[in-house]
């Protein structure tokens, strides 16, 4: 049998296995969701009409009014109409003739009150019929789910050692060929070309050991010529090249192709082509991405290519080739001469994997913030509800909770939005509305944002505004994300009842935005990478550490709109963070 034939009996085999078991599955899940249903629909409604009717009973006086009589009426129609167990109907029935005393005008109080204690006892009677009734059936709806879960835990077992005993076994129909293939190209490969193999079975894999033996045959013939030691070298390295996964074109120092893989000839266009020996001139003549390659000009930068289908990303790498040349020259020559320069190898490495793998990255993150946005908004609304008065009043220990919850999901908030931003930022997709701007009016709003908050702690943000302070040309909206990004850990970090300053000064053509606070300060070792993506510095567990985006975010705004960004800081003393953003051209 071919090994095609084996193949697509052993993945018919796992498909048929796992679509019976998917079967089995949805038939028993079926029959457990019908088991549930049947509990509740019928008696439940029975329950509702019972309710009602007896609710009339007990708010109106006997006899009943034509309204209230009207009601009942229609909930007991509802309940004949709904008769599901038995002993039911005999209960609707004597219920009917009460209700028929019910409304007997002529009928004494005497009477009418015995009517309205038997029209009650009718209706307890009916309720406990169908709640005994709601008891069996819950009891067979468990003891149905029992017995499927027991049926198909066994299906589940019998289908895990059926595929498992498929599993050790079938690959071995594959595998052991090719064991023996590989035995004999190692072989191969220790020179031993005397090396055969053989295979009983007629499939691809005896066409391979016949391939294999008349190749072990022809190199043997070969390694035995006088030449083969020279030829053997070269091939090795043309092998090395042909097979590396990067796009390599090897250039000698007269400006002609010395090698050049298949993967080059692909992303360049040159299948058909043999480009070997050619003039570099004259395939850059018509190919202008060979062109750019040759002159260097995206060295070192990733750039986008279409190959094989889609849009590829590759970063090219310029190696010189110094091959030493001592023949006929004298010490100093030798010396000078090794030292030249033979060629360039350019290296197209393929990074698309890589770029695809940071775009998955980015999206997941993106929608990961974006779904998490609408639940955390309902957990702080939740516990604002909680914290009104006017649903409840809670005691200390649950008031403490609901504030403990309501600062979690603000943490959580924020980290939602700084995500957001990350996505935005390494999509390269960062919307930017330049306006001209007053400083003054940016502090303004992002002091007003923290000042709640300031105002809890005890601390006093002072504001020092140099007087004619330029306009700047920015986005308002990031500039004061920045603002207040950094006023929020100045608050974070700050002393109870100490004072952060908030300073703006003109440094030549730009102006300087900083918040300073006299916290503990930042470690030296620490402050190179504050402004790295999810870089948090170690806490004492007294802060709650955020999520290590805000900074890096900051850093992307500012040098977004040409600016730049630092820190100053000193350990006892406290930080300074502080960035500096263009003068508005008049």
């Amino acid at each position: 049998m071919k090994v095609k034939n084996k193949l697509r009996l052993g993945f018919g085999f796992l498909f048929v296995v796992v679509l019976l078991f998917g079967m089995i599955t949805l038939f028993y899940i079926n029959e457990i969701s019908n088991s549930a249903k049947v509990i509740l629909k019928d008696n439940y409604e029975s329950l509702n009409f019972t309710r009602d009717m007896r609710t009339v009973l007990d708010e109106q006086d006997l006899p009943l009014n034509a309204k209230s009589a009207d009601y009942f009426n229609a909930q007991l129609i509802k309940e004949e109409h709904n008769i599901t167990e038995a002993g039911e109907a005999d209960l609707v029935k004597s219920l009917r003739n009460d209700f028929i005393k019910l409304q007997d005008k002529t009928a004494t109080p005497e009477q009418l009150k015995l009517a309205g204690r038997d029209a009650r006892r009718r209706l307890r009677d009916i309720d406990r019929v169908n709640m005994r009734a709601i008891v069996l059936k819950n009891d067979k709806a468990h003891e149905s789910v029992k017995h499927a879960g027991i049926f198909m835990g066994l299906a589940g077992t019998l289908m895990f050692l059926i595929l498992f005993s498929f599993s050790v076994n079938f690959p071995g129909f594959i595998s052991d060929p090719l064991n023996s293939l590989l035995d004999g190209i190692r072989e191969i490969a220790r020179k031993n070309y005397q090396s055969r193999i053989h295979f009983d079975k007629n499939d691809e894999f005896a066409e391979v050991a016949n391939a294999f033996n008349e190749m072990a045959l022809r190199l043997d013939e070969w390694e035995n010529s006088n030449i083969s030691k020279i030829m053997s070298d070269k091939q090795r390295i043309e092998t090395i090249i042909e097979q590396m996964h990067d796009a390599i074109i090897g250039v000698d120092e007269n400006q002609h192709i010395l090698f050049i893989n298949s993967a080059a000839k692909n992303i360049l266009g040159l299948k058909e082509a043999s480009p070997e020996g050619k003039s570099v001139e004259l395939l850059a003549r018509d190919n202008d991405l060979f062109k750019s390659i040759v002159q260097g000009d995206q060295t070192g930068l990733p750039f986008k290519i279409f190959a094989d289908g889609k849009d590829s990303h590759f970063q090219l790498e310029t190696r010189k080739i110094s091959v030493p040349n001592l023949s006929s020259v004298n010490e100093s020559e030798a010396i000078r001469r090794s030292q030249m320069s033979a060629g360039i190898v350019y290296v197209l490495k393929n990074i698309t994997e890589f770029k695809e793998r940071d775009e998955a990255k980015t999206n997941f993150i993106a929608t990961i913030s974006h779904e998490l946005k609408t639940p955390i908004s309902a957990i702080k609304m939740s516990a604002k509800l909680l914290a009104d008065a006017r649903v409840g009043h809670l005691n200390t220990e649950q008031q403490q909770l609901v504030e403990h919850i309501t600062g979690d999901a603000e943490r959580l908030l924020k980290i939602t939005y700084e995500l957001l931003d990350l996505s935005q930022v390494e999509t390269g997709n960062i919307q930017l509305n330049f306006v001209v701007a007053n400083p003054a009016q940016i502090i303004e709003y992002a002091v007003k944002a923290v000042k709640f908050e300031a105002d809890q702690k005890g601390l006093i943000i002072e504001q020092h505004i140099a007087g004619n302070i330029p306009n700047i040309n920015a986005d308002v909206e990031k500039t004061a994300w920045v603002m207040i990004n950094f006023l929020s850990n100045a608050l974070r970090y700050s002393h109870t009842k100490s004072k952060i300053l908030v300073n703006v000064t003109r440094e030549g053509d730009k102006v300087n935005f900083s918040v300073q606070d006299f916290g503990k300060g930042i470690d030296p070792q620490y402050q190179e990478r504050l402004f790295d993506r999810y870089f948090q510095v170690p806490t004492d567990g007294q802060n709650k550490s955020g999520s290590g985006l805000g900074l890096a975010i900051s850093k992307e705004f500012i040098m977004a709109q040409g600016g730049d960004i630092h820190v100053e800081s000193e350990v006892g003393v406290g930080s300074r963070f502080y960035f500096n953003l263009p003068v508005a051209e008049k």
